[in-house]
């Protein structure tokens, strides 16, 4: 492609690579379907990319003329190693998808393989999940999941079969939900019109499914709470906060780590939430992954974003002391990772020295190099903030560790003055 000139009607305005499903648009502009319907449908835009102006409709008119071109122009330049774009699947419409759901009401059978189909189609385009859920398949698949979901976890595993168990209802309708990425519109109103049912029946997902279906469960989670009115983020189960550390402790995946990270961030701070989060085993759980080296940036970043927000309460303090390596791992962050990590274990060192600083801890920052990378934090080109909190640390607590052994010569000039 590098060594031809492609005629520039042939490419799209968005992407500048050749059409492969050429589209027009109310202003009369022409796309490449995937790039308008992730400008439209995941985007959110409303306005054409090119004139800039709003559009009428989000109709989008195939361009067959400029196809069949596009194609002539591939099979005239195939010595050049250009391939012929393929014709476009027809498009789905409503009627094909009611009677999808109609199918799956006749027989679990028939459910099966329609919930097979709806995985496909949610697959192929921007324009198709859009489709979907105008059509009601969300109210559809979560129906599904609230009839499977009121049975015990004996009745959920008494098929041994492995293969089964990727094989279910649930799970298929679960995979489309997620991956339909649902507007925020619909999550409204399904936390309004139906919510608790739908949480307890993830909650369920998250006790007694298969990794991926937890790692799909802990996602859809995240997306609702991030719509959630503060009574629902209020009212939150214990045993939610147990599941979601436990799906931390199995490290699943990156991105369920991820988004179980970020959904700890986002409820955590309503009613007593941190207690709960404490009381499921959080801390401890954090502190490993910390202590695991194979943990990324932002990962890192999200785990001393919960730790802050734990450390809020007497019980989160007392449950980082407690591990052994609490103090030294967080103290290990600063200055290795990033800015804000930085500033997130700065802020956990601060909430202890402030009101957990007994005459044992004050030893421990001592011995484990706390107190040697906080003056460090004063040396070096820091965040202004971070630097502040530090030198407030130092001077909370002069009378004990200024003249200590344990701070290296050359970081004790560092030490801020009363």
């Amino acid at each position: 492609m590098d060594q031809i000139d492609v005629p520039c009607h042939f490419l799209c305005p968005i992407s500048l690579q050749l059409m492969r499903d050429p589209v027009t648009v109310s202003t009369g502009i022409t796309y490449d379907r995937e790039d308008i319907e992730k400008w439209l449908f995941s985007l959110k835009n409303k306005t054409c990319p090119v004139t800039k102006q709003e559009l009428i409709t989000k109709d989008l008119t195939p361009n067959h003329n400029l196809r069949r071109l596009i194609q002539a122009w591939c099979t005239l330049n195939a010595s050049f190693g250009i391939e012929r774009i393929p014709t476009p699947k027809p498009l789905i419409d409503r009627a094909q998808i009611a009677k999808l759901l109609s199918d799956a009401k006749k027989s679990p059978l028939l459910q099966l393989k329609s919930l097979r189909r709806l995985r496909s189609i949610t697959l192929e385009s921007e324009r198709n999940r859009s489709c979907l859920e105008e059509a009601g398949v969300v109210d559809f698949l979560v129906s599904i999941l609230k009839a499977d979901h009121n049975s015990t976890s004996a009745e959920i595993h008494s098929d041994g079969d492995e293969e089964s168990e990727f094989t279910r209802a649930s799970d298929e309708a679960l995979n489309i939900l997620y991956h339909l990425k649902i507007s925020q519109r619909q999550l409204k109103n399904l936390v309004i019109n139906d919510g608790d049912r739908f949480l307890e029946s993830l909650l369920q997902i998250l006790k007694h499914s298969s990794y991926q279906s937890r790692a799909y469960a802990t996602m859809l989670f995240k997306s609702v709470f991030e719509v959630a009115d503060p009574m629902h983020l209020m009212s939150i189960r214990p045993e939610m906060f147990v599941e979601i550390v436990r799906v931390l402790d199995d490290q699943i995946s990156q991105q369920a780590s991820k988004a179980a990270l970020k959904l700890l961030v986002e409820i955590c701070p309503w009613g007593r939430n941190r207690i709960k989060a404490v009381e499921g085993g959080a801390v401890s759980v954090l502190i490993e992954l910390l202590l695991d080296a194979s943990s990324d940036k932002r990962a890192c970043e999200l785990i001393l974003a919960v730790l802050e927000l734990l450390c809020g309460c007497a019980d989160g303090r007392a449950e980082l002391l407690k591990h052994g390596a609490g103090l030294a791992i967080v103290s290990k962050k600063i200055l290795r990772v990033s800015h804000v990590a930085s500033d997130k274990a700065v802020r956990i060192l601060y909430s202890i020295c402030r009101f957990s600083a007994t005459s044992g801890v004050l030893q421990e920052m001592l011995q484990v190099g706390v107190v040697a990378k906080l003056c460090l934090v004063m040396q070096v080109n820091s965040n202004l903030k971070s630097k502040d909190r530090a030198r407030e640390i130092l001077k909370l607590h002069a009378k004990i560790w200024r003249n200590s052994v344990c701070i290296p010569a050359n970081l004790m000039s560092s030490y801020p003055s009363s």
